[in-house]
């Protein structure tokens, strides 16, 4: 595991000279500002919450990616949305981590908090008995693993897509996400930046999966910080522990020691 964290940590590091993904260049460059964008949540948030929660399911599938083997649901037509994520993992430690449907729950509601938008609609739901989280299917993306690595994004998206790149491993830092992966970092036409797959996080870990960060957002950090146990634990109580809402706090403390450094060496640290 640490060997893997490793090779994730030099990974996600590379910003700049990128791997680059002609499919999604091309659909850019051939209508610009026209470009199709999987955020159909960001407008109609609640509604797409309340449909997952009683939709019906009409088929189901076995994904053959991940190690807690989710199951994608194609959801009856016409609704708002055409399919989801199932993932029932019970909290526990069935192969030596921590893993729990919850944690994606709570992944979902802190990034509505702090404005990030990148982890999709998910919510609690039950399917044939079993509890588990609902994480709303992206579509048109591509993951970074079917592109073959961090994408570069052409010149009209570059300082945004490379801002995105600095929001999201802060957004790992803080909830502790160990195991971040390129078939977990989704990339739409528009050129939007998806977090899906955060069963991982939220443990007791204060150790930084992205030790070294080249930039940070401000606007994201500004909230960060302002972040307490008290305003964390009616947020995120009904999926993590007292504990894990306290590592949190616990992480982003850990990230203001490293960042002031940062910052008083480089004022151009922080993107504004």
């Amino acid at each position: 595991m640490l060997r893997r964290r490793a090779r994730l940590a030099i990974f996600f590091t590379l910003t700049l000279a990128l791997t680059p993904a002609p499919a999604l260049a091309q659909a850019a460059a051939a209508a610009p500002g026209q470009a199709e964008s999987a955020k159909i949540w960001l407008d109609q948030r609640t509604q797409i919450e309340e449909y997952m929660k009683t939709a019906e399911i009409v088929s189901m599938e076995e994904l053959k990616v991940g190690v807690t083997r989710p199951k994608r649901a194609m959801l009856a037509p016409g609704g708002l949305v055409g399919s989801i994520a199932f993932k029932n993992v019970p909290p526990g430690r069935p192969s030596g981590f921590w893993e729990s449907y919850k944690s994606e729950i709570a992944a979902y509601e802190l990034d509505k908090v702090l404005g990030l938008d990148m982890v999709p609609p998910t919510v609690e739901k039950r399917v044939k008995g079993d509890k588990g989280a609902a994480v709303m299917w992206c579509s048109p993306t591509k993951s970074f693993k079917d592109l073959g690595g961090v994408p570069s994004a052409p010149p009209a998206h570059f300082a945004s897509w490379n801002r995105q790149l600095a929001k999201a491993k802060m957004f790992d830092n803080l909830i502790g996400n160990m195991d971040p992966n390129l078939g977990n970092w989704l990339v739409d036409p528009a050129w939007n930046l998806i977090l899906i797959d955060h069963t991982r996080a939220f443990t007791a870990d204060k150790a930084m999966v992205h030790k070294k960060m080249d930039r940070i957002d401000g606007e994201l950090w500004d909230k960060m910080k302002a972040l307490t146990v008290e305003s964390l634990t009616p947020l995120l109580s009904p999926w993590i522990g007292k504990g894990e809402i306290k590592a949190v706090i616990q992480r982003r403390d850990v990230m203001a020691a490293d960042y002031d450094k940062l910052m008083a060496a480089n004022p151009a640290f922080v993107i504004r």
